[in-house]
């Protein structure tokens, strides 16, 4: 881990006049127009992600994603804050009663995580991010929120907390990934590689009027590579993909509205071509469904892969129909 290095006073000084700016003096509550109100807070469904690796590090719980996200646990976090336990979990409740309600006061703690949260693209229902993992459901807080406590409880509390002023200043100073990535000794792979590797995958290619589903995701990869997120066989893996579009095409009856489907390419594992008329489908259905099991949708958004003016459509969606994922 990097070692701490004492900060001058100019470090304190601009902090201080960054979260001067979120404090209130009213105190009145801050209410939302109801078509604003009910779009606010989307629908996040699990990651379908592993841990890569997560270690105990000077007492606090850290860990890094397969796709690359560096996250505290509730725990760590709340050890790196000097707060009291299940302080996450509390202040989780009363964001996620605030985003359904659409009322903010402009007081107190949850007024500063809304202003600091909603300048950074952060609008899901929890503080944390809800992983699937053996068929158990695990959490971790993903880098803003992590920032977000930090700040509130070294700057926004009365009490003096010297442990959440410290551990701001590390994070702050080497940013929260790479704090992260370096204490755990974390190198992620070469995200190009992963798609140089698949180009051989492809052999032969569809017939005209048709599409395949690797050259579809092929383009999207490099959208998300551009975007400096994190590509490699367990976020993106090519068959997977395959089998769960497929699995999506015939629960849909898709055959009725678009055409059959045909088998035009010789690997078995990638058997089939998908008429055009189906594109703008599978397009949808990849970011919004498929993309929001391997990424949080904070990411995507911040990356300009999701559109935030559909959340309201996409949140229902997902609430109706939930993911379609691949069978064991």
């Amino acid at each position: 881990m990097p070692d701490k290095k004492p900060i001058d006073s100019k470090f304190d000084d601009v902090a201080r006049k960054k979260v001067t700016r979120r404090r209130h003096s009213s105190s009145k509550s801050t209410r939302l127009p109801p078509m604003r109100r009910q779009s606010l807070a989307l629908i996040q469904v699990p990651l379908d992600v592993d841990i890569e690796v997560e270690r105990t590090i000077g007492g606090i719980e850290m860990g890094v994603l397969q796709n690359g996200m560096s996250y505290l646990t509730p725990a760590g976090l709340e050890e790196a804050a000097g707060a009291a336990r299940s302080t996450v979990f509390e202040l989780s409740q009363e964001w996620e009663a605030a985003m359904n309600g659409g009322v903010f006061s402009r007081q107190g703690r949850i007024s500063f995580f809304h202003e600091y949260l909603s300048e950074n693209g952060y609008t899901h229902r929890h503080l944390y991010i809800e992983i699937l993992r053996e068929g158990s459901t695990y959490y971790a807080c993903p880098d803003i929120v992590c920032m977000a406590f930090l700040e509130y409880f070294a700057f926004e509390t009365l009490k003096n907390n010297p442990r959440a002023i410290e551990n701001y200043r590390s994070f702050a100073r080497f940013g929260f990934q790479q704090f992260v990535y370096k204490a755990l000794g974390y190198t992620p792979p070469d995200k190009w590689k992963y798609l140089h590797d698949r180009i051989s995958i492809q052999n032969g290619s569809a017939p005209e009027g048709y599409f395949i589903v690797f050259s579809e995701v092929s383009g999207i990869v490099i959208d998300l590579i551009n975007a400096d997120l994190l590509v490699s066989e367990k976020t993106i893996p090519v068959f997977g993909v395959e089998k769960s579009w497929s699995d999506h095409w015939t629960k849909s009856y898709f055959d009725d509205v678009y055409g059959a489907r045909i088998t035009a390419v010789r690997n078995p594992q990638l058997p089939w071509a998908y008429p055009d008329e189906a594109l703008a489908e599978f397009r949808r259905w990849f970011r919004h469904e498929y993309l929001t099991t391997r990424f949080p949708r904070y990411m995507l958004t911040r990356a300009e892969l999701l559109d935030p003016k559909e959340g309201k459509q996409i949140g229902t969606l997902h609430q109706q129909k939930g993911i379609d994922k691949p069978s064991a």
